[in-house]
C-alpha cells in the first residue's frame, strides 16, 4: 500500500505540475501578447527533462496528448458538411498537392546541396513539409479565421498532408538500403497497408452513414447525459483507432467522423461534450512538444540546427507563397499562409522514426531533425506576431478614398457600420447635412457603391477630428463598434470641443457608465432598445395584451434606469447624458442646409437605399 501510495503521489505531483504550469504560463504569455501556444510550449520546456525534470519521458505524454489534435479535427469536421467538403476538392487535391510537392522539391534540393544522399535529403524534406496541424488550427481558431475562405484553404492543405503520410511511409520502405530491408517493411507490404487504409476509410464512411445517427438516437432516448458524453468520446476515439490500425492519421479518422455527423441533429450536443476534453488535451500536446525539445542535442549541434531551421522555414515559406500567388491568392493571404505554415509538424516525428528504423538516417540525424521541427514550431507563433505587427503598420490602399479634410457638415458621424448607417438615415432624409468618416477602407468603398460619400479618417485622432469639422458641427455621433474606442473618442471630443453635443453608441453597460462620466449628451447601449422590443413582441406572442406588454417593458426600462443611476450615484451626479440616455427623445429642430455638397448627396443615397433594402 505504501509503495502504491508513493507511486500515486508521484503521478499526482506530475498532474498538478502539468495543470499548474499551463494555468500560470498561458495567461502570462497572452497578457504580454505572445499567445497561448508559446505559453504551453514554454511551460512544457520548464517542467520537462531539460528544465525542472518533473517529467523524464515526454514521449508518453505526447502520445496521449495527440488526442487533443484528434478532438480538434473532430470539431472541425462537425462544421464541415459533406457538400462543403466536396466543394473543397480542388483545394485539397489541387492546391494541397501543388504546395506539398513544390515545397518537398525545394527542401530536397537544399539537402542535396548540403551533401546528403537523395534518400536522406528527401526524408528530411518530406518530414518538414508536413505542417503542424495543431499549431495552425490553434492559430486559425484564435484569430477566428477557420470558417473564412482563406482559412478553409489552409484546412484543405492540412487534410492533404494528413493523407500524404501513408504514401510517404511507403516511399521510406522503397528507399531503405538493402541491409535494412529485412527489418523494414517491403514496398509490397506498404502497398498492402495502403489498401488496408483505404478499406478503413470506406468502413468508417459506411458506419457513419448507416449506424451513427441510429446509435445516438437510441442513447438520447435514455436521457442520460453522461452516456451521451461517453458515446461522443467513443465515436471520436473509435474512429481515430480505426484509422491508426489502417496506418492512417488518427486526426483524419476523427475529422471524417465529424464530417459524417455534421448534418446530424446531435452535432451541437456532440460539440459541447467534446469541447472541454479538446481544449485540455490540445494544451497538453503543446506542453509535451515543449518537453520533447532535447536541449543537449541543440547545444551540441546548435550551428547546424539553427542553419537548417532558417533555411527550411525560408524555403518552405517561399514555396508556399509562390504556389499561393500562382493560384491567384492576394499578396496578404499568400504571405500569411507562408508564415503560418512554414514550420514542420507532428507527423515528422513518425516519419523520421520510420526512416531511422529503416536505416536511411541514423539516431543522431533523427535527433537533429526532430529538434529542427520542434524549434520551427516554437518560432511560428513569434513569426505570426511579427507579421501582424508589420502588416498592421502598413498603410491601407486609399484608391478611390478621400481623406477627411475641411468638412462642413452640421452633424459629424464617426463610424459607418450597421449602427451608423441606420442612425444616419433619419438625418439624411430630413435634409441635415452630414459628414461621415470611417477608417475601414473596404467599408468606405462598399458605401460608395450605394452613393454614400464617406471620408477616410481615424476619429480617435485630434487632427482628424479638426479636419472633419468637429469644432464646427452642432453634434458629433460616435457610432464605432468598439467600446474602448468610443470612450477614447468621447474623451478627445469633450476635452477639445467642450461645446459640441456628443451622442455615443455604448457597447455595454460598462462603456455606458464611462461615457456618462465623460459627460456625453446622449448614450445608448447598442442592443438595449432592440432587446426590449424583442421582449415586448415575445410577450404579445404568448398572449399578453398589447397595453400590458407595453407597461411591463416600461417597468423594465424604469428599473434599468434606476440601477444605472445607482451605479453612478457614488461618484457622479446623474449627468446630462444619463436620464435621457435610454429614453426616446423629441425630434430636434431641423438642421437643413441649403448647400448641396457631398454630404447632401448622402441624403439621396439614403432615400434610394431605404427604398431598395434596409441597412440592417
Amino acid at each position: 500500500m505504501a509503495a502504491e501510495a508513493g507511486s500515486s503521489g508521484v503521478e499526482l505531483v506530475q498532474i498538478v505540475a502539468l495543470l499548474g504550469a499551463g494555468v500560470i504560463a498561458v495567461p502570462l504569455f497572452k497578457r504580454i501578447g505572445l499567445g497561448s501556444i508559446l505559453g504551453y510550449l514554454t511551460a512544457g520546456l520548464i517542467i520537462g527533462p531539460f528544465g525542472l525534470k518533473i517529467f523524464s519521458e515526454p514521449e508518453s505524454i505526447l502520445h496521449v496528448a495527440e488526442l487533443g489534435v484528434v478532438m480538434f479535427l473532430f470539431i472541425i469536421g462537425l462544421e464541415m458538411r459533406p457538400s462543403r467538403l466536396w466543394g473543397l476538392r480542388r483545394e485539397i487535391f489541387g492546391l494541397g498537392v501543388l504546395q506539398v510537392s513544390g515545397c518537398a522539391l525545394l527542401l530536397t534540393f537544399a539537402g542535396l546541396a548540403a551533401g546528403f544522399s537523395v534518400p536522406q535529403a528527401f526524408v528530411a524534406a518530406a518530414g518538414f513539409v508536413l505542417t503542424s496541424t495543431a499549431i495552425v488550427m490553434q492559430v486559425l481558431e484564435e484569430s477566428g479565421d477557420i470558417s473564412t475562405p482563406r482559412g478553409q484553404r489552409i484546412v484543405s492543405i492540412l487534410l492533404l498532408e494528413d493523407l500524404a503520410i501513408v504514401p510517404l511511409l511507403a516511399l521510406i520502405a522503397f528507399l531503405a538500403p538493402t541491409t535494412a530491408t529485412e527489418a523494414a517493411p517491403t514496398f509490397a507490404g506498404r502497398l498492402v497497408e495502403i489498401g488496408t487504409g483505404v478499406g478503413c476509410i470506406v468502413g468508417l464512411i459506411v458506419a457513419g452513414k448507416y449506424l451513427l445517427n441510429p446509435f445516438f438516437r437510441v442513447l438520447a432516448e435514455a436521457h442520460a447525459r453522461e452516456v451521451m458524453t461517453a458515446a461522443a468520446l467513443l465515436v471520436v476515439l473509435g474512429a481515430a483507432l480505426l484509422m491508426q490500425l489502417g496506418g492512417l492519421s488518427m486526426a483524419m479518422g476523427a475529422f471524417l467522423a465529424g464530417v459524417l455527423l455534421s448534418e446530424s441533429t446531435f452535432r451541437h450536443q456532440l460539440e459541447a461534450d467534446i469541447e472541454p476534453f479538446r481544449g485540455i488535451l490540445l494544451g497538453l500536446f503543446f506542453m509535451a512538444v515543449g518537453m520533447s525539445l532535447d536541449l543537449e542535442v541543440v547545444a551540441r549541434n546548435w550551428v547546424l540546427i539553427t542553419a537548417y531551421v532558417i533555411a527550411y522555414m525560408a524555403l518552405k515559406g517561399m514555396g508556399i507563397y509562390v504556389v499561393a500567388r500562382m493560384l491567384k491568392s492576394a499578396h496578404s493571404e499568400a504571405l500569411e499562409r507562408a508564415v503560418i505554415m512554414a514550420q514542420g509538424g507532428e507527423f515528422a516525428f513518425v516519419l523520421y522514426a520510420a526512416a531511422a528504423s529503416a536505416g536511411i538516417i541514423d539516431n543522431e540525424a533523427n535527433a537533429n531533425l526532430t529538434a529542427i521541427v520542434i524549434i520551427s514550431m516554437v518560432v511560428t507563433p513569434l513569426a505570426m506576431i511579427l507579421l501582424r505587427r508589420l502588416t498592421s503598420e502598413t498603410a491601407p490602399s486609399l484608391d478611390g478614398v478621400e481623406l477627411a479634410d475641411e468638412l462642413h457638415g452640421s452633424v459629424l458621424i464617426i463610424g459607418f457600420g450597421r449602427f451608423g448607417q441606420i442612425a444616419s438615415q433619419p438625418l439624411l432624409l430630413r435634409g441635415v447635412e452630414v459628414s461621415i468618416i470611417d477608417n475601414d477602407v473596404e467599408m468606405i468603398q462598399a458605401a460608395a457603391n450605394f452613393g454614400f460619400k464617406v471620408y477616410y479618417g481615424d476619429g480617435a485622432r485630434l487632427d482628424v477630428l479638426h479636419a472633419a469639422g468637429a469644432g464646427r458641427a452642432r453634434a458629433v455621433l460616435i457610432c464605432v463598434d468598439k467600446g474602448e474606442v468610443a470612450v477614447q473618442i468621447a474623451e478627445r471630443l469633450r476635452e477639445e470641443f467642450p461645446m459640441v453635443q456628443i451622442m455615443a453608441r455604448a457597447y455595454d453597460r460598462g462603456v455606458a457608465l464611462k461615457l456618462v462620466e465623460l459627460g456625453v449628451d446622449y448614450q445608448i447601449r447598442e442592443t438595449l432598445e432592440s432587446a426590449l422590443e424583442f421582449g415586448r413582441e415575445t410577450l404579445e406572442a404568448l398572449g399578453v395584451e398589447q397595453e400590458e406588454a407595453a407597461e411591463i417593458i416600461s417597468e423594465v426600462r424604469r428599473r434599468d434606469i434606476a440601477r444605472f443611476e445607482a451605479q453612478i450615484a457614488g461618484g457622479l451626479q446623474a449627468g446630462r447624458g444619463f436620464m435621457k440616455g435610454n429614453l426616446p427623445q423629441p425630434t430636434p429642430a431641423p438642421l437643413v442646409e441649403p448647400k448641396r455638397s457631398a454630404e447632401a448627396r448622402n441624403a439621396e443615397a439614403a432615400e434610394a437605399l431605404a427604398s431598395a433594402k434596409p441597412a440592417d
